[in-house]
């Protein structure tokens, strides 16, 4: 039985299935047929028929939008009799799955299909509550799966929209299963998807824009447009990584075994679109396609390894076109590449009206992961793949390509700030995810709402933020520039000289693209000391996305291998920080500077904040008459900037 518990933790009761509305474009969800607001209610609320007064239980709450949290302003400690309960996000969606027989593998495990319906169908929801309209998939991002899930265990689905772009969305789900003997919870999964709001005829919608409310929720938005930004920049990173990559791939050679034919591992199958599987509309849910996708992949997986594959992670994959009821679909896999202890599957699904003569509409395609377990749940080594020629190496190679592109998004983009290495290795291949966690790192510290103040002077106010094992500090002030003035002449390294008495030099070392700058920085942090520190930076710059955005501009250490230590330095590195810049007028601008201390910079930083010197606020000020002098140079400039 299926349970949703929508914004206020009220429970929506099952509805008639609506009359289908033609002309809406494939898999357009029926949105919710209540929304409910109030207080969230942490106890279970199952009934298999809705009370008798139902209606009067759903009508309670309050319906209006969320108060927006003042700057500065804290939450109530949790049991404050006299302040109510924090406003909840209203696109949020829970749903809970018990785990039948009916919904498992051989395993007796939760089938991966039945888990992918699951979350599309609380992510569609969740996506109509702030749409009020039809919305449809259009594509998830890498979904890696943490663990299996058993018979009698209970999925537990939280889905809320992160950020509204113009006709997107993104909604972020959270995945964790509940044993109800133990009590154990444990994290499954976490994904992003986009949603399409699709009005009559398969029109566009305009959204209305999203106001985060909470600390977490003003990280998630913030970094969407980050997020945004790499699923547009996916193909040429592939393709770009492909070009530099040698055209003659080998196979490899592992304990003299055989390789096996790509062919003996190729799966087709035919699905008709039946009624069940599909919404009010006749269009076919987006969740009912990637569980027939899986399916077929995990038979072509099975065909290689002759044992029952595991998925471990599906790339980021997109939707291209619309399928409804009566349609025949035909979902082909095979498996690309094997690598030691994991394959890759690449699966397409076509679809066919009745007559299957005519051209097949490209529906989808992905790429699966997959490992075979053993007794003690260790990866076993799988046999090799011999490609077919032509298109079955083009598919070979691209797996290889893929393969890096998924250790550099799992472990630049998904990791934690504090467990990724202070300098970390830039190339070509991971470019994009290097700028992306440079930049949300920035965002994340941003967002913080703990900051304390430590010190004013005159117009210059320092914050700190004791959190984990980093100290970082805040260092802002209100200056008579327009924001896109003082964002062009912050950005770059290359005049920091002129305020910055801490830098003696940057060099521009290489240009990755219009947005993103490596410099080789040469500073006296101590002035008493002889030897100079030097850094390898990114720099990452980015325009407001919406109003209300900052201008953003986010450093981070980074090594080349053309430029190693060198004996006459003292190699130094930043984790985190950079400047945003908020417009307060035409002429007014805040300007902020954020640094996540590192342990070379801490001692610098504490005597600041301590009030023992001065140095950070007077640089600072420095800041503000280099802004003030140089502004009315950029005015012409600007224009075409």
């Amino acid at each position: 039985m299926t349970i949703f518990k929508e914004a206020g933790g009220g429970v929506r009761w099952p509805r008639p299935r609506a009359p289908r509305q033609p002309g809406l474009d494939a898999r357009a969800r029926c949105r919710p047929s209540a929304q409910v607001s109030g207080r969230f209610s942490s106890e279970p609320a199952i009934a298999s028929t809705p009370p008798a007064n139902a209606q009067l239980l759903l009508a309670e709450g309050s319906t209006s939008p969320p108060r927006s949290q003042e700057p500065g302003e804290r939450e109530e400690a949790p049991g404050a009799m006299a302040s109510p309960l924090p406003a909840r996000n209203p696109t949020e969606v829970q749903m809970s799955q018990l785990v039948l027989p009916c919904h498992t593998n051989h395993r007796n495990e939760l089938s991966t299909g039945q888990l992918l319906k699951w979350i599309d169908t609380a992510a569609c929801l969740s996506a109509e509550r702030h749409a009020g309209c039809p919305c449809v998939t259009a594509s998830m991002d890498d979904i890696y799966f943490e663990h299996t899930i058993s018979v009698g265990q209970v999925v537990n689905i939280k889905a809320k929209v992160n950020r509204a772009f113009n006709s997107s969305m993104e909604v972020g789900i959270q995945v964790s299963y509940e044993d109800l003997c133990s009590g154990k919870h444990c994290s499954i999964c976490k994904a992003y998807a986009t949603f399409v709001a699709q009005g009559p005829s398969g029109s566009k919608v305009r959204l209305k824009p999203l106001t985060p409310q909470t600390e977490e929720e003003k990280i998630e938005y913030s970094i969407a447009a980050e997020r945004r930004r790499m699923r547009l920049a996916h193909k040429d990173t592939l393709k770009d990584l492909l070009t530099r990559s040698p055209r003659d791939t080998e196979l490899e050679t592992r304990d003299g075994s055989g390789a096996v034919p790509a062919e003996k591992t190729r799966v087709e199958s035919v699905e008709l679109v039946l009624p069940p599987h599909a919404n009010h509309q006749g269009n076919t849910f987006g969740g009912q396609i990637m569980a027939w996708m899986e399916n077929v992949a995990t038979i072509a997986a099975s065909r290689l390894c002759h044992a029952h594959p595991t998925l471990r992670a599906i790339e980021m994959f997109h939707f291209r076109g619309p399928s409804q009821v009566g349609d025949r679909l035909v979902l082909k896999a095979i498996v690309n590449n094997a690598f030691k202890n994991s394959m890759e599957v690449g699966v397409s699904a076509e679809a066919y009206g009745q007559e299957m003569c005519v051209s097949p509409r490209h529906i989808n395609s992905a790429f699966m992961t997959f490992e075979v377990l053993d007794q003690e749940g260790r990866p076993r080594m799988l046999p090799m793949v011999a490609p077919e020629p032509g298109d079955g190496e083009r598919r070979y190679r691209e797996a290889s390509a893929r393969k890096k592109i998924r250790l550099d998004r799992k472990y630049v983009v998904s990791c934690k700030q504090t467990e990724v290495p202070l300098s970390v290795p830039w190339d070509q291949s991971n470019k994009v995810y290097l700028s992306y966690n440079n930049v949300s790192a920035l965002k994340t510290l941003v967002a913080k709402t703990n900051w304390a103040l430590a010190r004013e002077k005159e117009k210059v106010r320092m914050y700190t933020l004791e959190e984990d094992k980093f100290l970082s500090f805040r260092i802002e002030m209100s200056v008579c520039i327009m924001a896109s003035q003082a964002f062009s002449l912050l950005s770059n390294l290359r005049r920091r000289h002129e305020w910055d008495s801490h830098y003696a030099s940057a060099e521009l070392v290489q240009k990755v693209d219009d947005d993103d700058m490596i410099y080789h920085v040469v500073s006296r942090m101590h002035r008493q000391e002889s030897k100079l520190q030097d850094f390898v930076i990114l720099a990452s710059r980015r325009k407001p996305c919406s109003k209300g955005d900052p201008y953003v501009v986010a450093f981070r250490s980074v090594t080349l291998p053309t430029h190693p230590p060198r004996a006459e330095y003292t190699r130094g590195e930043t984790l985190c920080s950079g400047f945003c810049i908020w417009p307060e007028s035409e002429e007014m601008s805040k300007v902020a500077y954020y640094n996540q201390a590192t342990p070379g910079y801490l001692n610098y930083v504490t005597t600041n904040v301590a009030g023992l010197s001065s140095d950070i606020c007077a640089t600072f000020e420095a800041c503000e008459k280099f802004l003030l002098k140089n502004k009315e140079d950029l005015i012409s400039r600007l224009r075409d900037f």
